[in-house]
């Protein structure tokens, strides 16, 4: 491709490795060639094929979303939202999982091409999709242009409900090492995807889910790929009491027990340490444990707020030593409201007003993504980085007046400003509109999906409810 240049951009956010931090920059050029930038400053002396004018405009590296499940959760919206149990420790999540489902290969699509529309409306380029292996996900991702991380799961049971107040838990283990066999094939097949944007990294599901011995194997498998490894562990009460009956141990203490904390290894949440103030437990080790043995953790706050759960405090855990990363989870997949989020419930959840800081969570939401996913050349404002780019408009009314645009964008503009996005060099958003995928019609496919769900639900449901009865809507007929 030929060198495409943002002629003197108001505003960039540069990467300053000297300083090891992001820096604003003012009135300069960016200028990148195939999939790599080649200059960040002022004064670019070479020629370029297009040539942006960048007045009007903040350059910004593109954000590293480390945690999402875009092929379940588009279809929830309208009925997750407000949904949560207070016997179940105020979670919905149990009582979703058994009740909804039954996705289809077209839902499965349908809710990745929606959800990989807004990613990139709000700034994504690099997005972990931790889901199921289904026909068509390695083109889809391939055509959406996103740098993906593709996380199939797999584990050695699942939840299950038989009463209302009380986690039970349904065991096959020989099933699970089938599919973990079957991961590890697909993770093979997809380091030879010819587009060069596709990773693959090894996910077993829940820690509560998986024995020790197919958490270890896992470790071991993604080592000798040098590639990530991620599970959910810490995100719920009933976990936290599940582990502790099972091994005396909180999950992070066992996860370390086993040996599969390390760099590389990223902890889907990690709310719920021994500390919280929902746990309480007799230690004060889990911070430590994540900080010291390089392990990453990915905070999503939006589905835990739903819930009335707080991580205790984000910043806490960056002056602790651990690398953040942000991820989204569920709808909406908007990592710019996420942010706003992590920056806001922190400052709650410390009751501090310097508990945390933009500086922190920007720092999240690019390079400690990129660095928990073994990247260095991304998530990075500078010469040699891929070229993952993202282009805001300053002249927004929600960005104006724009004396920290950053604030700005995160505070009030969010993906209302994204003007265009840029990944491995090609254009993917315009203008504010999708190029690669078509966010109409994915929607238009997810209606109908949720019109399916709800239809099954009482067929799923262990007490044979309705999804009204499950999720009431917010207003009465």
């Amino acid at each position: 491709m030929p060198t495409t240049l943002v002629r003197n951009a108001a505003w960039a956010i540069a990467w300053d490795a000297a300083r090891g931090r992001h820096v604003y920059a003012r009135d300069v050029d960016v200028a990148f060639t195939d999939d790599r930038i080649t200059h960040v400053g002022p004064g670019f002396a070479g020629e370029a094929g297009t040539v942006i004018d960048g007045a009007g405009l903040m350059v910004m590296p593109g954000l590293v979303d480390i945690h999402a499940h875009p092929q379940s959760q588009p279809v929830q919206r309208g009925l997750r939202e407000e949904h949560g149990v207070r016997h179940h420790y105020m979670t919905g999540l149990y009582e979703r999982m058994q009740a909804f489902g039954g996705a289809t290969t077209e839902d499965m699509a349908a809710g990745f091409e929606a959800a990989a529309c807004e990613l990139l409306l709000s700034g994504v380029t690099t997005l972990c999709d931790i889901g199921v292996v289904f026909p068509g996900w390695t083109e889809l991702f391939a055509r959406s242009g996103l740098r993906g991380f593709l996380a199939p799961s797999f584990g050695s049971g699942t939840w299950k409900l038989e009463v209302d107040h009380r986690l039970d838990f349904a065991w096959d283990e020989a099933a699970g090492r089938e599919a973990f066999d079957r991961t590890l094939a697909f993770l093979d097949e997809l380091a030879a995807e010819p587009s060069g944007r596709l990773t693959g990294v090894v996910s077993p599901t829940q820690i509560e889910n998986c024995t020790g011995d197919l958490l270890r194997d896992a470790f071991d498998a993604a080592r000798e790929r040098n590639i990530p490894y991620t599970f959910h562990a810490a995100q719920g009460v009933w976990e936290v009491q599940e582990m502790l009956r099972r091994h005396g141990r909180t999950p992070v203490q066992w996860a370390h027990d086993l040996g599969v904390l390390a760099p590389g290894t990223i902890l889907g949440h990690a709310m719920f340490l021994d500390r919280h103030s929902w746990i309480n437990w007799c230690t004060d080790e889990d911070l430590g444990i994540l900080a010291d043995s390089g392990t990453a953790v990915a905070h999503c706050p939006t589905p835990f707020s739903r819930y009335s759960h707080l991580m205790e405090n984000f910043g806490d855990y960056v002056r602790a030593g651990v690398t953040m990363g942000i991820g989204t989870d569920c709808s909406p997949h908007n990592m710019i409201e996420e942010m706003r989020k992590v920056s806001t419930f922190a400052r709650i959840a410390g009751r501090d007003v310097e508990a945390t800081s933009l500086d922190q969570v920007f720092h999240a939401a690019t390079v400690g993504g990129a660095s928990a996913l073994l990247r260095d050349d991304i998530g990075r404002l500078a010469p040699g980085m891929k070229a993952d780019i993202v282009l805001v408009d300053l002249a927004n009314p929600w960005m104006r007046p724009a004396h920290d645009p950053l604030r700005s964008l995160v505070f009030h503009a969010a993906d209302r400003a994204v003007r265009d996005v840029f990944v491995d060099g090609r254009q993917l958003v315009a203008e504010g509109r999708v190029l690669s995928l078509d966010h109409a019609d994915a929607c238009d496919r997810l209606d109908a999906a949720q019109a399916r769900w709800i239809e099954g639900v009482p067929a799923r449901d262990f007490r044979g409810r309705t999804a009204e009865e499950i999720c009431p809507r917010s207003l009465p007929f």
